[in-house]
């Protein structure tokens, strides 16, 4: 049974895929598909059916010519998702269950297309408990993924994003990439460059209660989760936008490195709507 809170959207990719399957995705294999390709002797692609009498007649070897066209193939769909200590935070819902919501939904996304999909969790290691390799088999991915709900770390971090890569397809990939991003610019822009053969999708999950809803007036505890070091703070409205700001000027810095890859970054917080994800695609990853 598929959960309610999964929700297919649309998407789309901007290169010719690879693979030899049949999909919805232009290709560069020669088969069924829309695409004119061109034209070549019946010889040497003996299909009768596609026939061109105009060419045949103008070719000076007079011989018979047929049309080819490219076939519509698959791509593989990766969905890596961050289950470092910093994702357990949240108020209506961790923003780690918001990650299963959106990886279950690109996982069922993928099955609607034909797409291989693949899941992989991280925190200070890839989580191999966690980690499913490509396939089809849509029922098997939610399960493995509904896994998240239950899952608790503390004091992890998430520098095992940086063998993440070695996990994805030899064959250019789009990879949805879900965390906060509270991790080391130096380790984002090495796991970016590490992954720069794929289309990468950050999608960034914050919280406004990680910053704009702090207590307004009055001692209050901050516990950093991936380290435990814990502060007491006197709250106040200048200390408020102080963290406002230090999110501000974090955005800023992620947005450049991202768009330095060319991958813009999606934002989101406390809810998955599947209409964000459509929009992106239209706006960012043209045919």
């Amino acid at each position: 049974m598929i959960a309610n809170y999964v929700k297919p959207f649309a998407y789309s990719i901007p290169w010719k895929s690879s693979s030899v399957h049949f999909g919805d995705h232009r290709g560069t294999q020669r088969g069924l598909g829309d695409e004119y390709q061109g034209n070549v002797p019946l010889v040497d692609y003996p299909d009768a059916r596609r026939m061109d009498l105009r060419q045949t007649l103008r070719d000076p070897y007079e011989q018979i010519q047929v049309k080819t066209f490219n076939q519509n193939n698959t791509t593989p769909l990766f969905a890596i998702c961050d289950a470092s200590s910093s994702m357990q935070f949240g108020g209506k819902q961790r923003k780690l269950d918001l990650a299963m919501h959106i990886s279950a939904s690109i996982a069922y996304s993928a099955h609607g297309m034909g797409d291989l999909f693949s899941f992989i969790a991280y925190n200070s290691h890839v989580i191999e408990d966690l980690t499913l390799p490509l396939s089809h088999h849509i029922f098997h991915s939610l399960e493995v993924i509904d896994q998240l709900a239950d899952y608790r770390s503390k004091l992890a971090g998430s520098e095992g994003i940086a063998d993440v890569p070695m996990y994805l397809s030899q064959h250019r990939s789009l990879v949805f990439w879900i965390s906060d991003f509270h991790m080391p610019l130096g380790l984002i822009e090495q796991t970016l460059n590490a992954m720069s053969a794929h289309q990468v999708v950050p999608i960034v999950l914050w919280d406004d209660r990680e910053h704009r809803k702090l207590p307004q007036f009055g001692f209050g505890n901050l516990i950093d989760p991936e380290t435990g070091v814990a502060r007491t703070l006197f709250f106040r409205k200048s200390l408020r936008d102080q963290f406002v700001e230090a999110f501000n000027r974090r955005r800023e810095a992620l947005d450049r490195l991202f768009v330095k890859f060319d991958y813009p970054a999606l934002y989101l917080q406390e809810e998955f709507k599947p209409e964000a994800f459509t929009n992106y695609f239209e706006q960012y990853i043209s045919l």
